[in-house]
């Protein structure tokens, strides 16, 4: 398909690009920008005046529920959702059932996955066999399979001695493993923040020191490994000055933030409300604050949706009984922009579609990320100044928890492009 796009504001991070001009798409491929190709003939016209296009967005964490728990949502409704979301590729942890600690497991997700022709999927197989920490993965058969790292989702190993072995076994091939900092018993049980509002609520805490007691005891591992490591969902303002220090150091590393993390406190539980039950929890102000400092110095290198889709079942339940977890691919962007809004003016436009789009797919190692003659066209047309409130109907993914219900948010996507596919259009 032959696609000609007008008039668009066109903001490339990678390159530093924004500029209004004419983008060309055949083959799948952005065939040209500026000036239309000698005997170039559209099949379709999009005219794009007021409207950014972008490079689709990255997201590095979204449990798509497939295999397992087709009953909280499926590949179709959450890749669907995706493509609402101007989500062009995403990562998926390996915590399905069965989890994804086997080639063949991989293989036919992968397959699902282009069977429905919308977002590029890419797993991260399991570091150890069924997230147990007791017996390494095939990393080889998995990376042969697919993946494109390894990860232990919400399982810390207990044993260091198993996770120096991983991270040694890695460092050999080149393996980026993916982990969420947190000790494996500091916390264990808990269901929110520990401080004034947990203790006030009477509920179980999760103090800092979950994160950097796990953080110090990695880099230590990382040291004597030269293992490189993606830190996710980093939640604290201690655990992002390790971060720093140990990028200063030189270390292999990288780290990303769910962007529920960037704009709420544990003071969003409010009266119990289980859409906030999030892993990790959501922390203090200062925590939330360090956050946003640390997304515009780089110490947070990308901004993720942590899209969790969670059942009513499981959901509307007494805030300890509650699964953590919420709907974040449709609210990526918004979310990303309101902070750019928030920050009154500290924040550019190109500076907040790289945390989302170039620096993820350059930390996952994903051919996509940028707007460029030559490169495949992820593309994601939106507008930036209309607003939308958010509701439950209003969100095509099946899970339709989320603790930004009744906000009003910017940005609403009008077309998304996958390899030059035309797969989501409301511009008609």
């Amino acid at each position: 398909m032959k696609i000609h796009i007008t008039n668009a504001r066109v903001i490339d991070p990678a390159s530093g690009t924004d500029v209004v001009q004419d983008v060309f798409i055949a083959a799948g491929k952005i065939l040209a920008m500026g000036q239309a190709p000698h005997d170039f003939s559209a099949n379709k016209v999009i005219d794009a005046t007021g409207l950014v296009l972008a490079p689709g967005l990255v997201d590095l964490s979204a449990r798509l529920r497939e295999p397992g728990f087709e009953y909280k949502a499926t590949l179709e409704s959450e890749l669907q959702a995706a493509m609402r979301g101007g989500v062009t590729s995403l990562v998926c942890p390996p915590d399905t059932d069965p989890v994804l600690d086997e080639a063949g497991l991989v293989e036919m997700l992968k397959q699902r996955a282009r069977l429905q022709n919308k977002a590029h999927v890419y797993p991260l197989g399991a570091l150890t066999l069924g997230l147990k920490g007791q017996a390494l993965t095939e990393m080889a058969a998995l990376t042969e399979a697919g993946c494109v790292g390894f990860s232990q989702a919400e399982e810390p190993i207990e044993d260091t001695n198993v996770l120096q072995r991983a991270l040694q076994y890695a460092s050999t091939f080149g393996y980026t493993v993916w982990l969420r900092p947190q000790d494996a018993f500091i916390g264990k049980g808990g269901v929110a923040h520990s401080g004034p509002l947990a203790t006030r609520l009477g509920l179980s805490g999760v103090p800092v020191m979950s994160e950097t007691i796990a953080l110090h005891t990695l880099f230590e591992l990382m040291r004597s490994t030269g293992a490189r490591v993606h830190l996710c969902r980093i939640s604290s303002a201690a655990g992002l000055e390790l971060v720093r220090q140990a990028k200063q150091e030189g270390l292999l590393l990288s780290c990303d933030v769910g962007v529920h993390h960037v704009h709420l406190t544990d003071a969003d539980i409010g009266y119990f409300d289980s859409n906030a039950r999030m892993t990790p929890p959501l922390r203090s102000q200062r925590d939330r604050d360090a956050i946003q400092a640390a997304l515009r110095d780089g110490t947070i290198d990308a901004i993720c949706s942590d899209h969790t889709p969670v059942d009513d079942d499981e959901k509307l339940l007494p805030f300890a009984e509650a699964s953590p977890g919420a709907t974040g691919l449709e609210l990526l962007l918004s979310l990303a922009l309101k902070w750019a809004e928030d920050s009154r003016d500290t924040v550019s436009l190109s500076q907040v579609l790289m945390k989302i789009t170039h620096a993820p797919a350059q930390l996952a190692n994903l051919p996509c990320g940028q707007i460029a003659v030559g490169q495949i066209a992820d593309l994601c047309l939106f507008d930036a100044t209309q607003r939308w409130t958010v509701a439950a109907s209003a969100l095509v993914s099946q899970g339709k928890h989320t603790p930004f219900l009744a906000y009003e948010l910017p940005g609403v996507v009008k077309a998304t492009i996958v390899a030059g596919h035309l797969a989501f259009d409301a511009l008609k």
